[in-house]
């Protein structure tokens, strides 16, 4: 493998790219690995069915039933991956010891143990208010609810996860940033598409007027097309949240399932980054719709990918997983996509940028037509493999016989 990676390091080094930098500014970049690819989404409140647009298919054995079999299925799938990673944490997962708490009474006390992993494992956190799965969605509407009283109760409840957050990025002395997900939206055609829309901007404005240290969480808000059940309206639509973010100096996160199939947010973060300071990315992959499948290494993968090295956006733009496959084994499904993730932003940091720009600058379309393509077909494989053997994580395909070793020695033992 040394000889595949010493011959491709020289194929590159005649293109201008310094593979050795690719690495060192790689490992730079971090990419946040969502929690509920564990579990399906299902948290430990345990209460109510999934809801609030949310589906997730699939019943492949051995989903994680408790917090530190979540844990445990988690510290597997990072062994597995290269890179500097995060964890997403959604507010359902919560610990509250069997003790009943609404999520507008929820504390940083509730997650201790999280931090508590978090330090031992020497990763940030990242978090998300949950505004699903809850009796207090009021027909599918819960900031943007008519009702005073359900309104209140989910701003106490994204008021408190700003709180939790602060707490993450204090303890960890890592910023959190924090999610803002709204699935409010009809099912059919409504009549008043502005009522429900200032309602959502008025229930915002009170949870971002608590004061929180911007050194230790960052807000973002985050559009979507359409749920399920939310089939005609979406109160938080693209325009919506572009406007309120920019507004009230927010990032905004651009989820790759949120948009119509013809929509990719590749093409999106030069225009966005023009006017917000930072991003948020959530990768999925959507199927003609917002399925969330695994993230594989699509044309628009390699684009994002692209779009994040060529620009040095690497410092504004915060890439979190956003999927949540229960047909295959799970952890195989954290690792391919993680594992996808940092392989689109490597493409990206070896392609032969000057060489490109060059080529562009001077008018000449042929040429750049020509050195992309043939970028394609450059020795990528053994760059890859040896940015693996670094990580001190498994080389090529090795992973899934670690991954089948688990499922037998663990997983299958779930029931």
């Amino acid at each position: 493998m040394s000889k595949a990676y010493d011959l491709a390091k020289a194929v590159y080094q005649t293109h201008g790219v310094d593979t050795e930098a690719a690495f060192k500014r790689l490992d730079k970049i971090a990419v946040s690995l969502h929690c509920w690819q564990g579990d399906d989404v299902a948290g430990f409140e345990n209460n109510i069915s999934l809801d609030g647009g949310l589906a997730v298919t699939g019943n492949y054995p051995g989903r994680a039933r408790t917090p530190d079999e979540l844990r445990a299925d988690i510290d597997k799938a990072m062994s597995l991956i290269p890179g500097t990673k995060r964890l997403n944490l959604h507010a359902i997962y919560a610990e509250t010891n069997g003790k009943k708490v609404g999520r507008d009474k929820l504390e940083p006390k509730h997650f201790a143990r999280w931090v508590d992993w978090a330090k031992a494992n020497k990763v940030g956190l990242d978090f998300n208010p949950s505004f699903f799965s809850h009796p207090k969605m009021d027909n599918g509407l819960t900031l943007s609810s008519s009702d005073a009283g359900i309104r209140a109760f989910w701003v106490d409840h994204g008021i408190a996860c700003r709180k939790i957050a602060e707490s993450f990025g204090k303890t960890l002395h890592n910023t959190c940033i924090t999610n803002f997900w709204v699935p409010d939206g009809f099912k059919d055609t409504p009549f008043d598409r502005l009522a429900p829309r200032k309602r959502l901007a008025d229930s915002l404005d009170k949870i971002f007027a608590v004061k929180i240290d911007p050194r230790y969480d960052r807000d973002a808000v985050e559009c979507k097309l359409f749920g399920i059940g939310a089939e005609s309206c979406t109160v938080g639509s693209h325009e919506f949240y572009m406007g309120y973010a920019m507004k009230n100096k927010l990032l905004l996160c651009l989820d790759s399932g949120h948009f119509h199939p013809t929509e990719v947010i590749s093409d999106k973060l030069s225009s966005t980054l023009l006017f917000v300071d930072e991003v948020l990315l959530h990768v999925s992959r959507g199927v003609r719709w917002d399925s969330d499948h695994v993230v594989t290494l699509t044309d628009e993968l390699r684009a994002i990918g692209e779009e994040v090295i060529r620009h040095n956006f690497d410092k504004r733009v915060h890439i979190g997983l956003d999927y949540f496959d229960a047909s295959i084994n799970r952890i195989a499904a954290w690792t391919i996509g993680a594992r996808n993730m940092y392989k689109s932003l490597l493409l990206a940091l070896v392609e032969p940028a000057k060489e490109l720009a060059s080529v562009e600058k001077k008018g000449d379309f042929t040429g750049r037509l020509a050195l992309l393509e043939e970028a394609k077909t450059l020795p990528f494989a053994a760059v890859w493999d040896e940015y693996c053997e670094r990580c001190g994580v498994p080389v090529g395909s090795a992973w899934l016989d670690e991954v089948r070793c688990y499922e037998k020695n663990v997983l299958a033992k779930r029931g």
